[in-house]
């Protein structure tokens, strides 16, 4: 099942709990995105954190499930798949993925659509697709650790560990196991301290900025730039330097 919690006012976390592995068949992908958009849709929540219970991220694809699928189905599955991965990336709020465990196939490919991954040292990944015969992370981790390093592990199917993944920027930060989720609340809670506009503008900018050329990237900052500066977020967060007291921002 997914669960879903609420630790302070403006911060989610959503837990993936399909034991033993975490693996998502289409239902709980259905439902994890379910679950994201409720998030999105509520003004209040600011930050969300997405982890896995016990000490498994995410498997991935129930392969069971897979291995049943007619191949006139396919479409349908991408289609769930993609849908899921495009509301994490597209999110409204930043992302973080606590990774506690293994994030293989579809988990690895979940975690890197996240905006922030801080791992356990226990958390492994792994790009499996050549190991079942299929295609998968491609363009995503060769976009966050560069063409060799992913060649390294997408030809391979061979398990990143956590050190690793560190190093080569996969995760920002490394946490004993029973600290890694207050971690990840704490950054969370941080980001629901700034200017929330702000937060959302920043993030939509990085999604956007691989795409652009560097004059519509510059032309994208500026437009946003006088935007914000025109909003009440902006005039709360000089107050709130100048009066060296934490800003209160309200949504709309």
């Amino acid at each position: 099942m997914i669960t879903v919690d609420r630790p302070s006012d403006h911060v989610v976390v959503v837990t993936i709990d399909r034991p033993p592995a975490n693996a998502i068949d289409r239902v709980h992908q259905r439902d994890l995105a379910a679950a994201l958009t409720e998030a999105e849709d509520d003004l209040d929540v600011r930050a969300v954190v997405l982890t896995g219970a016990g000490s498994t991220f995410c498997a991935g694809a129930d392969l069971r499930e897979e291995q049943s699928i007619e191949r006139d189905e396919v479409g349908e599955l991408l289609g769930d798949i993609g849908r899921l991965l495009a509301t994490v990336r597209t999110h409204r709020v930043p992302v973080i993925a606590a990774v506690n465990g293994p994030a293989h196939g579809g988990g690895l490919e979940l975690a890197l659509s996240c905006d922030i991954r801080i791992g356990s040292t226990e958390a492994t990944f792994g790009a499996a697709g050549v190991n079942v015969g299929l295609v998968a992370n491609v363009a995503q981790l060769r976009e966050l650790i560069g063409t060799a390093r992913a060649a390294h592990l997408l030809t391979t199917g061979l398990t990143c560990r956590a050190e690793q993944a560190l190093a080569w920027g996969l995760l920002t930060a490394l946490h004993e196991p029973d600290e890694l989720l207050p971690a990840a609340r704490r950054l969370a809670d941080r980001i629901a301290t700034r200017a929330p506009l702000s937060v959302e503008a920043t993030k939509s900018m990085l999604r956007a900025l691989p795409d652009l050329d560097r004059r519509a990237a510059t032309r994208l900052q500026a437009d946003e730039f006088g935007r914000l500066f025109r909003t009440e977020d902006h005039a709360e967060a000089l107050r709130a330097f100048f009066e060296k007291r934490q800003g209160m921002y309200h949504r709309r």
